[in-house]
């Protein structure tokens, strides 16, 4: 076990370097647009499904905002082939790391277009290889000493109600610079070998759609990155969608996770009240070259038959759901299901989702061909409150601390963290009542 570990600070690179996630065997030159896109969009929802989003998250229909939408004429055309479902897991150790394993076409895109943005200028700083501690104790919190996201990420919006309705005059991403653009993330029913690089062209707007999804998100970078490789996957934001999640964008999460053939790549949603800082409809995916406690700890059954669970031995227990890839739009489906009961009961939340072990596995196990999905239910935090080492949103409950400062990177201990994240978790009465009530609504 890798315990009190410290990976050195590597010197800056001024010409945007990669480090060790970046050097992997094989990599394609995959570059996406630069150049201004045009303000459209077409997600394939229908009126009668926006007016219904609207009216029930947090937007009447009648009161749609102005909304001038950004796209991307590049995109990265996918189907359930694309999805990695078996030969991933972690190495035996550091020197076994990324470099020795071969990337998927959407590593390839995402991290090659990332890369060229940080060369470009694009983020509020320059992300190097970020100095990683790995906390001695049970918990095996990842400890990361990033002082510049602390002082240079844009201020959280002020936040008052888990269903706070979109506010056309903030920050919302239809202001974002078009270069910010990585690709337009689309499912096609089949899939078309790229003759060069990971682009696909536009694609025949003839082929059939799947059913019931949209046509895309837009894959952005987060121009205040906590890790390499962090992006935003951000639904057509002509919409307007306030921080609720929905059932459409989270099976194009599910679908990230396994389209990376890296261990390490994880999607995760912060609700309003649980430390989200923009309240404009998105998810986070992010690579993280370290090993999770989430990813093997055991998980008491609660509705087997939907691999539903309640996750145990970890600092921030939480509800689990486990999938091997299978029907994913059903598992977006029940998990949406949780989330929605928890904004209408104005519970604060936050999702992750990494590849894990399937719950009762042994937890030494390497493989990591599944996927756990982990939702947190837990204090609401309101207004621009922040916590002095760390805020507790979803990288922090799933056990990866971003810290702010030196002296706490060195001093943090893991009472201390395990004491900061408690702050956040709901009293063990109202948890045990809410686990029943989930259990009920998932049975119904």
């Amino acid at each position: 076990m890798r315990t009190g570990v410290y990976r050195d600070v590597l010197p800056a690179q001024t010409d945007g370097a990669p480090g060790s996630l970046r050097r992997a065997a094989g990599d394609v030159a995959c570059r996406g647009a630069l150049s201004k896109c045009c303000c459209s969009s077409n997600m394939a929802v229908s009126a009668g499904a926006s007016q219904a989003l609207r009216g029930t998250r947090g937007l009447p229909s009648r009161e749609q905002p102005q909304c001038s939408a950004v796209s991307c004429s590049e995109d990265f055309l996918y189907g359930e082939e694309d999805l990695v479902l078996c030969g991933v897991g972690w190495w035996g150790s550091r020197s076994e790391g990324p470099a020795s394993r071969p990337l998927s076409r959407f590593d390839n895109a995402l991290q090659s277009g990332w890369e060229e943005r940080m060369k470009l200028g694009l983020f509020r700083y320059h992300l190097g290889e970020l100095q990683t501690r790995i906390i001695p104790g049970n918990a095996r919190f990842v400890a990361q000493l990033n002082i510049q996201r602390g002082l240079e990420r844009r201020r959280p919006q002020d936040i008052q109600s888990v269903r706070q309705r979109f506010d056309p005059q903030q920050f919302h991403f239809n202001k974002i610079k078009p270069g910010e653009i990585l690709f337009r993330m689309t499912r096609g029913p089949t899939h078309h070998p790229p003759t060069s690089g990971c682009f696909q062209s536009q694609g025949d707007p003839s082929e059939p759609k799947l059913p019931g999804t949209p046509d895309y998100v837009l894959v952005v970078i987060n121009v205040s990155p906590l890790e390499f490789g962090h992006v935003l996957f951000i639904p057509d934001p002509a919409l307007c969608l306030p921080q609720i999640l929905t059932q459409e964008l989270l099976q194009f999460g599910l679908e990230s996770a396994l389209l990376s053939a890296h261990p390490g790549f994880r999607v995760g949603f912060n609700s309003l009240g649980a430390f989200a800082s923009v309240n404009h409809l998105h998810l986070h995916g992010f690579y993280l070259d370290w090993e999770l406690l989430i990813e093997t700890a055991p998980g008491e059954p609660l509705c087997p038959t939907l691999n539903f669970h309640f996750l145990q031995g970890v600092p921030a227990p939480g509800f689990l759901f486990y999938s091997d890839g299978g029907d994913l739009g059903a598992l977006a489906h029940n998990i949406c299901r949780v989330t929605d009961y928890l904004v209408d009961k104005e519970i604060a939340h936050n999702v992750f989702v990494t590849r894990g072990t399937a719950p009762g596995e042994p937890t030494h196990s390497e493989a990591r061909s599944g996927i756990r999905v982990v939702i947190w239910a837990r204090k609401s935090c309101f207004g621009t409150k922040e916590e002095a080492a760390f805020n507790v949103a979803l990288c922090e409950m799933a056990g990866h601390l971003p810290i702010k400062t030196a002296q706490d990177f060195q001093n943090l201990t893991e009472t201390s963290a395990i004491h900061i994240i408690q702050r956040y978790l709901l009293p063990e009465l109202q948890l045990s009542q809410l686990r029943g009530q989930l259990v009920t609504l998932l049975t119904e």
